[in-house]
């Protein structure tokens, strides 16, 4: 059992009231569907619900790995089921999307690391809504190649892998991943014929120095990685690792500049950014939510 640290003001706000909220909730449940924000814990749910927007997570909700910062079970998972492709279309057509964001746990236990189910998700949500932008955040298949060209070859839009955190913290952090297989992955990503627009995002407060950081964004720039979100490691639980430091916004601004000066063409930073935290401004409207 470690620490939790408590959080500074600006990591405290309002959540949203309505009735918007339960509405998407309810809607999720009807369709048998788990999210990320929900299984994830993560800070902007009532914000992201209240919108009517959600992260789809796929392949149930039991993650074969144990990192160390992620609120979602791990385990046994159960197996697939094969009507949630359409599900997730259908609920991603009530809430009438422009931009999809489908992410999953890691699914080591499939041959394929569940490629196929992206794929198929994918093809099903273009069907139902043929003008939205659909990104993936993947796994990293254990570095299958055949696995990720098939993601890529469904043509999504952005294709988003997080690296999480610095090489340093990988045994800590996210000990059965590997940080240079994760590059390997964006490398390949952003060298596919498709085109795609290749993303990552980076926690910070897991004990990284910001030398380290600046390091890590570098690494993602000469792979190829465009697209880029840094936000603030807040723990789950009294399981998870501690929070060892809470960066100030204004310092959020500078590595947005730092990074943006590396070349990527999108940055957004901040104590509450996610990966897919408002997932279709950063793409369309550029670093600032």
């Amino acid at each position: 059992m470690t620490r939790i640290t408590p959080k500074p003001e600006w990591l405290r706000r309002r959540l949203p009231t309505g009735n918007t909220y339960e509405s998407v909730r309810r809607m999720l449940r009807d369709q048998k569907l788990h999210t990320v924000c929900e299984n994830a814990c993560c800070p902007n749910q009532w914000e992201c619900y209240s919108d009517q927007t959600a992260t789809f997570l796929i392949m149930g909700p039991v993650c074969t790995r144990n990192c160390r910062f992620c609120a979602v079970h791990n385990g046994l998972p159960v197996p697939v089921d094969p009507e949630e492709p359409g599900h997730v279309a259908k609920a991603a057509h009530k809430l009438g999307l422009r931009h999809v964001v489908i992410t999953s746990v890691t699914r080591d236990d499939l041959p394929d690391g569940g490629a196929s189910w992206f794929v198929e998700t994918i093809h099903a949500v273009r069907e139902a809504l043929p003008d939205a932008g659909i990104e993936v955040l993947i796994p990293d298949f254990q570095g299958n190649g055949e696995a990720l060209n098939a993601v890529l070859e469904a043509r999504p839009t952005v294709l988003n892998h997080n690296i999480e955190t610095v090489e340093r913290l990988y045994p800590l952090v996210r000990p059965m991943a590997d940080y240079r297989r994760s590059l390997d992955l964006l490398e390949k990503a952003a060298g596919h014929p498709q085109g795609v627009l290749v993303k990552s995002g980076i926690m910070v407060g897991l004990g990284e120095r910001d030398a380290e950081l600046f390091d890590a964004i570098a690494d993602l720039r000469s792979h190829g990685c465009t697209l880029l979100t840094i936000g603030q490691y807040l723990q789950p639980s009294k399981a998870h690792l501690p929070v060892e430091r809470y960066v100030r916004p204004a310092h959020f601004d500078m590595y947005r500049e730092k990074a943006l000066k590396m070349g990527f063409s999108r940055v957004v930073s901040g104590p509450f950014v996610r990966s897919s935290y408002h997932a279709g401004i950063l793409l369309n409207k550029g670093n600032q939510l």
